[in-house]
């Protein structure tokens, strides 16, 4: 043989490693492919999931059967929920009302009351997937009145708390609803947070922003509200060509209301006074540059852009009145100089 007993036992003990390791391998193997098969065997999504609701409508659509998901859900909400949970299920009835249709035209004013309980919670995350909830509902023409009841709250909270997500939240409801005349007392309270939303640094409350004032700024019992808001000395660089063009057609819009709105004749026989910094000073005041920056945007790479540049200048070229008679506008006050 020519080996020692020591020798063997070191090969034995060496084979059986071997041996070891490879057991163990398969057995790995084999628990792998037990997990895998196990996985696979279960749904692939909880129901709470986009592609899971999703599925629930299609079913629906197909067999004309209720899939009682959005009633499930806010049956979880009347049940003391933690502020997380509140806030998933805020999130789910969302979708629900969206995709389901049906289920979503056969909830009551009751489910809209729960939904807007909800603004009251202290958790900003709650209060933000209600105001995105009352959204999904208001596109049912039955909730919209039980929906304006919440106006002046709504009101309330984007101008009293900091929170850009529950600005845009806040403002697409808002967009979404003919707001009532009482409402306009508060909409005079919280303009100047309005309008500090408009100037901020988020694109997408600021376009929210522009289209709530412009739709404000058709209303003749706000309008001299609106144009006495103080504004940033830098305002007009809202007008520059660099701005995102849905944010330069947005203040575009805005502008051309309120210069419409202020040439009515029933608004230009009142003599009005406004402050130094005001909204009206940046835009039509003596030293605003605003005709320059409409120049500019003529020729701006996008086409809606342009048109609505050219809208501007033509409403600050002719009076209303003059303009509904389509005649040649001499005005007294011209922003432009002959020949531009």
């Amino acid at each position: 043989m020519g080996r020692s007993l020591p020798t063997c036992l070191q090969q034995l003990n060496f084979r059986k490693s071997l041996v070891g390791l490879a057991t163990g391998a398969g057995a790995l193997y084999l628990l792998y492919k037990a997990i895998k098969a196990g996985i696979k065997c279960q749904p692939p999504l909880c129901t709470n999931s986009p592609i899971c609701i999703a599925r629930l409508a299609i079913e629906r659509e197909r067999h004309g059967r209720d899939s009682g998901e959005l009633r499930r859900l806010l049956n979880c909400l009347e049940c003391k929920q933690d502020d997380y949970a509140k806030s998933m299920i805020l999130h789910s009835i969302t979708r629900c009302v969206y995709l389901l249709e049906a289920e979503a035209s056969a909830c009551t004013t009751d489910d809209i009351m729960l939904v807007g309980d909800m603004l009251d919670e202290k958790d900003n995350n709650v209060k933000i997937q209600a105001l995105n909830a009352l959204k999904a509902f208001s596109g049912i023409r039955k909730f919209r009145l039980k929906i304006q009841e919440h106006s002046i709250k709504v009101l309330e909270l984007i101008s009293t708390i900091w929170d850009t997500d529950l600005h845009v939240a806040g403002l697409r409801l808002l967009n979404n609803l003919p707001l009532p005349d009482y409402v306009h007392p508060q909409l005079r309270r919280v303009m100047p947070a309005l309008m500090e939303i408009m100037q901020s640094d988020y694109i997408v409350a600021q376009v929210q922003a522009l289209r709530l004032l412009s739709y404000l700024a058709q209303k003749n019992d706000l309008l001299y509200d609106i144009l006495n808001c103080q504004v940033h000395c830098n305002f007009l660089n809202m007008f520059q060509s660099t701005q995102p063009p849905s944010l330069l057609y947005e203040i575009l819009v805005f502008a051309e209301r309120l210069s419409e709105g202020q040439n009515v004749p029933h608004y230009r026989a009142v003599k009005w006074h406004y402050n130094e910094q005001s909204l009206h000073e940046a835009l039509f005041g003596d030293e605003s540059r605003l005709a320059d920056r409409l120049l500019a945007l003529v020729i701006h790479p996008e086409e809606e852009v342009q048109i609505q540049a050219c809208k501007v200048i033509v409403s600050l070229q002719c009076p209303q009145d003059l303009v509904s008679r389509r005649s040649s506008c001499q005005p007294s006050h011209s922003y432009f100089r002959t020949g531009e």
